[in-house]
Parts: structure tokens; C-alpha cells; sequence
């Protein structure tokens, strides 16, 4: 038996072929052939290795685990569901077991999650919490570094009582005030350390929309808030909405459980939203209000452009992200963002590695537009 070059067996398993072909091929490759068919062949090809059957499912899943990189296994589990249309083969416990936790299989649970049954809740609890915990590491350090750096900045008092003057700031910020004939500095502009009090110096209000559209930026979003939740000057709440509205700022101790409050799909009333937050706001000057959504507006746009101009006249920092995630150019409603633009509203999509930056940057009261283009990030702009 001649064996394919190397050149022909990749060309061979990409393409696939029949079982003539098969003589050619070692054992091994052969079984990579299954595996493929199983997915990507012709439907009487999926219908033969991959029906509709939980246990064949797992055990395919764990035969592409042990034979692709990780990167590659992602990609196959989520092709596999959306094909394949598994979805509710994930209520299964030996499914959940079986496959490769990711961000896209998170957000299949959370759609499924009124739907799972009590014999795979626990399961399902314990592939959300990996993913959770593999992205906090990836995502809290930088988080938390840029936004206390820029609190402890935005901390510092221009007009300190005398027990709060930090003086080693206070005489580099005064050395041009030397006056030699005295030989001693004249302070102009006396520095203080931050509040000692345990109060919120700013607040943060992520409003999220959890249509199915939006899937990976709400699990994002839930996890950079749970991060934000911890830092003791900074007061976080997060509102998911579609055509209803759910304050989940109870729950940030524990991501899981907001992830898990969520329920992806629906219709979308971002006005709703909108309004439900605009009511909780107290501090207007000192909030950051972020709207997470691509704008495909259900309820009253021209209520809702009139409700982000009143968050704006009253001086809400406020923020539009069309999408927080890293699957590239999102659809949006491209007039709504225009409208949002000419109210002077940042309005852009953005990376989670980019979010901690973008966060320090609106909490230090920086200029959202100059990061925006150090970053190389297009806003929308006005019609």
C-alpha cells in the first residue's frame, strides 16, 4: 500500500472523500477523517457518526480534544452546534463533561438556562465557573491596576485641610514658586492625599443588552463589573435588558450567579433600560453611564435619544459600545449611532483587553476621543 505525500494527505482531509480513498491513508488519519466527516461531511456522512445521540456526541468531542489544539477544538464545538444544532443536548450531564469550555459555550448556556434540568444544573454551574475563573485571571490585574491608578489620581485634592496635605507632591508641583531671598517655596497649588472615607469617589453603571446577538459581550461585561464590584471607591451596578430590565448589581460577588440570571434573546427595549437607570442615578457628574448594545432599538428611539441627551445636559459621562468582544466588526443600527454621535455620546466597539484602559480613561475624566485614536479605534460619527 503507497501512502499519500504529506502535501495529499492535509488536501485529502480537508476535502474529504469516499471510502475508496481510504486504502491510501494510515490508521490514524483515517480516524481524523471520521472525526471531520462526522461534522463537515454531507448530511448522510453526519448522519451516520454524529446523530442525534449524546453519548456518540461525547465521545466525539473528547476524540477531537485529544487530537486538536485547543484553538482548533473551539472552533469545531461551536461549528458543531450551530450545524449540527445540539444545542439541547447540552442539558446533558456527559455532554457538559465531554466538551471544552469557551466563551461561545457559555453563552449556549445561558440560553438554555431556564431549560436545564436539576441532574445537569450542578454540571452546567461547574463549566461556566471554568470559564469565569479563566477569565478573571486574564482580566482582573489589568483592571484593577488601570482603574485604582486612575481613582487614586482622580483622589487627589486640590484644596486638602492641612492634616491632608501630601507635601512631597505639593513641593514638585511648587518648585518654580522657589523664592531664594526666603529660601523656602510658596506654594500655589497645595496636593492632598485621597479620601480616607470608605465612600464611593465615582460610580459606574453598565446597562447591557442581552439579546442573542449580544452573547459574548454580555458574559464580558458581567465579568468586568464583578471585577469592578471589588474595588472599594468605585460603586458598580449592572442592568441587563431586552424587552424587560433586571438589576443584577445583588449578584456581582459572584459572576456565575449573574451569568445565570441572564436570559439571552428576546426583543430589545433600550429605552426601558435606559430609563430604569436614568431613575438610579444620584450622582450625575460622577457616573459613568455604559451602554452596551448595537442599537437595533424595539421600544421609542426618539425617546430614547431624548433620554441620553437629559444624561448628558445633567453630566453623566456617557459611553455607547456596540459590541465588547473579540469577533470583530459588529452590526448596528448605523443611524441610531450617528444620532448618539451628534450628542456628543462616544460611540465604538471595543476589545476586552481594551475595556480596562477605556474604563481608566472615563473615570479620570480623560477624553474618551484622544483614546479612542491612540487606539486606533473608529468612533461613529455624525451624520
Amino acid at each position: 500500500m503507497t501512502l499519500l505525500s504529506e502535501r495529499e494527505r492535509r488536501w485529502r482531509l480537508l476535502l474529504g472523500g469516499d471510502n475508496q480513498d481510504n486504502a491510501s491513508m494510515s490508521a490514524e488519519d483515517m480516524q481524523l477523517d471520521q472525526i471531520l466527516n462526522a461534522l463537515y461531511g454531507s448530511d448522510d456522512e453526519r448522519g451516520a457518526d454524529l446523530s442525534s445521540s449524546a453519548p456518540k456526541v461525547a465521545r466525539w468531542l473528547g476524540d477531537i480534544r485529544e487530537r486538536f489544539p485547543s484553538s482548533v477544538v473551539r472552533v469545531m464545538q461551536k461549528d458543531a452546534f450551530e450545524r449540527l444544532n445540539l444545542e439541547r443536548m447540552l442539558l446533558e450531564p456527559e455532554m457538559l463533561e465531554a466538551v471544552q469550555p469557551d466563551i461561545h459555550l457559555v453563552a449556549n448556556l445561558m440560553s438554555l438556562g431556564h431549560l436545564i434540568p436539576e441532574r445537569s444544573k450542578e454540571t452546567a454551574r461547574q463549566v461556566v465557573r471554568k470559564i469565569v475563573e479563566e477569565l478573571m485571571r486574564k482580566l482582573q490585574s489589568n483592571t484593577e491596576q488601570a482603574i485604582r491608578g486612575s481613582l487614586n489620581r482622580a483622589m487627589r485634592k486640590q484644596r486638602p485641610r492641612h492634616a491632608d496635605i501630601d507635601w512631597a507632591r505639593t513641593i514638585r508641583a511648587n518648585l518654580k514658586h522657589y523664592q531664594p531671598e526666603y529660601r523656602t517655596i510658596v506654594p500655589e497649588r497645595l496636593i492632598g492625599y485621597g479620601r480616607k472615607q470608605p465612600s464611593a469617589l465615582k460610580e459606574v453603571m453598565l446597562c447591557v443588552d442581552q439579546s442573542g446577538s449580544m452573547a459574548s459581550s454580555v458574559i464580558y461585561a458581567s465579568i468586568f463589573a464583578a471585577v469592578m464590584a471589588s474595588i472599594p471607591a468605585l460603586k458598580t451596578r449592572l442592568v441587563v435588558f431586552d424587552t424587560a430590565v433586571v438589576d443584577l448589581t445583588e449578584k456581582l460577588q459572584d459572576p456565575v450567579d449573574v451569568l445565570f440570571g441572564v436570559q439571552l434573546g428576546g426583543g430589545t427595549d433600550i429605552n426601558k433600560a435606559v430609563t430604569y437607570c436614568q431613575q438610579q442615578i444620584t450622582k450625575p457628574q460622577d457616573t459613568s453611564f455604559i451602554l452596551i448594545t448595537d442599537l437595533y432599538e424595539g421600544g421609542d428611539q426618539k425617546q430614547l435619544v431624548q433620554r441620553v441627551a437629559e444624561l448628558k445636559h445633567a453630566g453623566v459621562n456617557v459611553i455607547t459600545l456596540l459590541a465588547l468582544n473579540d469577533d470583530g466588526a459588529p452590526y448596528f443600527d448605523k443611524r441610531l449611532a450617528q444620532q448618539f454621535a451628534s450628542l456628543d455620546v462616544p460611540t465604538f466597539a471595543c476589545t476586552p483587553d481594551q475595556f480596562p484602559d477605556l474604563m481608566a480613561v472615563a473615570l479620570g475624566d480623560g477624553s474618551v476621543a484622544d483614546w479612542t485614536a491612540s487606539q486606533d479605534i473608529v468612533m461613529e460619527r455624525q451624520g
